[in-house]
């Protein structure tokens, strides 16, 4: 007969061991459980399952040690960016002396490895010196006056031929010793045809051609008067007239033609250049009293042209350098555009002046004034080509945007909606 064992009912209120072992019919997984239940808690806010489960502490290990090596890269990474930055303070640092040291020598490192001479840095100063020039010009003017030549006066001009060729030294000693002071002689084409022109005579055609045939003759070389013209005082003055008004003509020409091919503030730079050579000129031929007659109008309308020309060329540069350079101010692009220019400068004023200087000294009577009206006009453009033509654009405020060419927006397209009768007819 088989006995039965009861075993008491599971209670949740049955007390449970301590102990290792537990009871003698529990069952091994029961027995883990209560094990894992009563181990203490490591970090007092829960179970410890991270340590008892095999796939969490895994997956743990390999957290930590993402973060661990995340760790590693941060610090990596902020090892290059503080290296990074050294670099950055130590190139800065240098290129600080550099540009240091560039300015001690007299130019500002701007673009790339180029040095640029900082031209605008003394603008004021020369902007002083120009006012004081013009304004001390007019004064002579106003004063003094133009010594104006026989063109502008009236005289007697004379067309003269000789048998042998003569010297215009030797004729105006001859024309001087007779009474006849203040000649002007220039070759006409050869050395044996020559212009005089004297100052107004009170004698009348006939007897002044008698006297200037006697006055003439050199020794072994006979004189043949061919035409002997007399030219009145209002004639001298409509020519004088008429020289302002060709010379303001071509100040106005030449605004009108760089404000359509740059822009207008340059031209008003241009034109104001133009003026102080011009005026700058005058004003030194009426301080000293040299002589002003068409030959002299002729070499300031040339010194216009050629003092346009190089003004023309540093402005080509300007607005090159304003469309190509980025990051640098106005003042800087106009420095470094005259550097740019300045050998080219160079170079085209020495070949001219010596053009000049042998014109003045080997030219005769003829082109002297013409030269030495050359001469400084060249140097007062040379000048106001660099300070003048440059520094009044900067002051009406030459930028960049007046060089970009500005695109208008496009038409927009015209929408056009058809209604179809129909549409209606089938509500």
């Amino acid at each position: 007969m088989a006995i039965e064992q009861n075993n008491p009912p599971k209670n949740d209120n049955t007390p449970t061991s301590s102990s290792s072992g537990g009871g003698a019919g529990d069952s091994p997984n029961e027995n883990n459980k209560r094990r894992r239940r009563n181990k203490p808690r490591r970090d007092g806010k829960g179970s410890n399952t991270q340590a008892n489960n095999p796939t969490t502490a895994k997956t743990g290990k390999d957290k930590s040690r993402r973060s661990g090596q995340g760790t590693k890269d941060n610090q990596a990474l902020s090892t290059q960016a503080s290296n990074a930055a050294v670099d950055n303070d130590h190139n800065h640092l240098i290129d600080s002396a550099a540009d240091d040291a560039a300015v001690k020598e007299g130019g500002i490192k701007a673009v790339g490895n180029q040095r640029i001479i900082p031209f605008m840095k003394i603008e004021k100063p020369m902007a002083i010196l120009s006012l004081l020039m013009v304004i001390g010009s007019i004064i002579a003017i106003a004063v003094n006056g133009l010594n104006l030549g026989l063109d502008f006066t009236g005289g007697v001009s004379a067309d003269v031929r000789y048998e042998q060729p003569a010297e215009q030294v030797e004729v105006v000693q001859a024309l001087a010793d007779n009474g006849f002071d203040d000649a002007v002689v220039q070759y006409l084409g050869t050395r044996q045809e020559l212009l005089v022109r004297l100052p107004p005579q009170s004698d009348n055609i006939d007897g002044l051609s008698a006297s200037l045939t006697q006055a003439l003759a050199l020794p072994n070389n006979n004189a043949d008067i061919s035409n002997v013209n007399i030219i009145g005082s209002q004639v001298g003055n409509e020519v004088y007239l008429n020289s302002v008004m060709a010379l303001v003509l071509a100040l106005v020409c030449m605004l009108g033609y760089v404000a359509l091919r740059f822009q207008f503030k340059l031209s008003l730079g241009a034109v104001m250049s133009l003026f102080h050579d011009a005026i700058v000129t005058i004003g030194v031929f009426a301080l000293f009293g040299f002589p002003f007659d068409l030959t002299v109008l002729a070499a300031i309308l040339a010194l216009i042209g050629y003092s346009l020309n190089d003004t023309i060329v540093v402005y080509d540069r300007i607005r090159e350098n304003f469309r190509r350079v980025r990051g640098i101010s106005p003042y800087q692009t106009v420095d470094l555009s005259l550097t740019e220019t300045l050998r080219r400068t160079i170079m085209t004023i020495s070949t001219v002046l010596l053009v000049v200087l042998a014109m003045m000294f080997l030219g005769g009577d003829g082109l002297y004034w013409f030269s030495v009206a050359l001469f400084i006009g060249l140097l007062a453009g040379t000048y106001s080509s660099t300070y003048i033509a440059s520094s009044i654009p900067l002051r009406m405020g030459l930028s960049r945007d007046d060089f970009i060419v500005k695109v208008k927006p496009e038409f927009e397209e015209e929408i056009v909606t058809f209604n179809d009768p129909k549409m209606f007819e089938q509500d």
